[in-house]
C-alpha cells in the first residue's frame, strides 16, 4: 500500500504537542506527503483549516495517532466505518495501543512511507441501550462496555442471556464485555484473562462479584449478549470505552454484539506482541544468549 496521505490526529494536553506535530508535519512534507490535521491539533500549531476527526479518514491513506491509548480509543470509535490504517505514536503512559514509541517515530514513518509495514485488524462490538421499546443510547467500541453500579450503595444485579439463552444473573458491582483487545485493560485490573488482539472472541467479566464461583467467560465471535439491569435504585452507568457513558434505570437491557466494522492497527516493526506486553506488564525477560531462564538462588 502506498501512502500519499496522511492525517495526524494528537492529544493537544500532552507536553510540546504542538513542535513536534509540527516537526512531523514538516518532515512529511519534505517527502512529498499531504498532511491534513484534525482540527485542535491544527489550531494549536498555529494553522488553518484541519478537519473534524469523523471526517479525516475519507481525506487520507493514513491516521498517525500522537497521545496514549486514550486517544487511539477516540479515533478509532470515530473512523471505523473508513478502513484506513491507524499508527499510534506513544506519548502517553501504558500505550499497549500506541505500538511505535516517541523515538522510533522517524525510523517507523520511513518504513511506512516504502510500504514495508504490516496492519492488524482489531474487533469491535456494537453497543445499544433500550429502555422499553426506545434506543436511548448506541455506540462502538474497541476496548469494552462497562456496566457499572455507579454511586449506588449496594450491588446490582445484570440478567444476561447469549443467543437468547439465559445465562446467569451476576449479582456483582458491574460488568465488563471486553474484546480482545481490551483484555489488557480494565478487564485485567479486574482479572480478566489477556487474550491476543488477533482474535476474535468476547469476554464478559464481573466487577467483584457476590458469588465466587462468577468467573470471567470467554464466548465466541457470533455470540448476541442481552444484559438487563434490575436494581431498586438509580445511578448504575454504561461506559463506552472509557469515554462516552450512559445513565441506566431498573429494566433497561443492553445489547452486545460483534461489529462489521474493524481498526485496522499498523504493527510496531520493532517489537511482537509478547514484547509489548513483557514491558508493560514488568514481567521478567530472558538472559542474552541463553534462551533459559536462571535458577532462583
Amino acid at each position: 500500500m502506498k501512502i500519499k496521505k496522511v492525517g495526524i490526529v494528537a492529544n493537544i494536553e500532552k507536553e510540546n504537542i504542538a513542535g513536534f506535530t509540527g516537526a512531523l508535519k514538516k518532515w512529511l512534507e519534505d517527502r512529498g506527503i499531504k498532511v491534513s490535521l484534525e482540527a485542535n491539533i491544527a489550531a494549536a500549531v498555529g494553522g488553518s483549516g484541519g478537519f473534524k476527526l469523523e471526517d479525516l479518514a475519507s481525506k487520507v491513506d493514513l491516521i498517525a495517532v500522537l497521545g496514549g491509548d486514550g486517544t487511539m480509543l477516540r479515533t478509532a470509535r470515530y473512523v471505523a466505518q473508513h478502513p484506513v490504517p491507524i499508527v499510534g505514536i506513544n506519548m502517553g503512559t501504558f500505550g499497549y495501543l500506541t505500538e511505535v514509541n516517541l523515538n522510533e517515530t522517524y525510523a517507523a514513518f520511513e518504513l511506512i512511507l516504502k510500504g514495508d509495514f504490516l496492519t492488524e485488524k482489531r474487533m469491535m462490538l456494537d453497543v445499544k441501550i433500550r429502555r422499553g421499546n426506545k434506543i436511548v443510547g448506541s455506540g462502538m467500541v474497541l476496548n469494552d462496555v462497562v456496566i457499572n453500579r455507579g454511586n449506588l450503595s449496594r450491588i446490582v444485579e445484570l440478567e444476561t442471556s447469549v443467543n437468547q439463552h439465559y445465562l446467569t444473573t451476576y449479582k456483582s458491582d458491574g460488568l465488563i464485555i471486553s474484546t480482545p483487545t481490551g483484555s489488557t485493560a480494565y478487564s485485567l485490573s479486574a482479572g480478566g484473562p489477556i487474550v491476543f488482539p488477533g482474535k476474535e472472541l468476547i469476554i464478559i467479566n464481573p466487577i467483584c462479584p457476590h458469588t465466587l464461583t462468577n468467573r470471567p467467560v470467554i464466548f465466541p465471535e457470533n455470540s448476541d449478549l442481552q444484559i438487563t439491569l434490575w436494581s431498586k435504585e438509580s445511578g448504575a452507568t454504561v461506559t463506552l470505552d472509557g469515554q462516552e457513558s450512559y445513565r441506566i434505570s431498573s429494566g433497561d437491557v443492553m445489547t452486545i454484539r460483534k461489529s462489521k466494522f474493524y481498526t485496522r492497527l499498523v504493527l510496531s516493526p520493532h517489537r511482537s506482541y509478547g514484547e509489548i506486553l513483557r514491558s508493560k506488564l514488568g514481567w521478567g525477560s530472558l538472559p542474552t544468549g541463553t534462551g533459559k531462564r536462571k535458577n532462583a538462588s
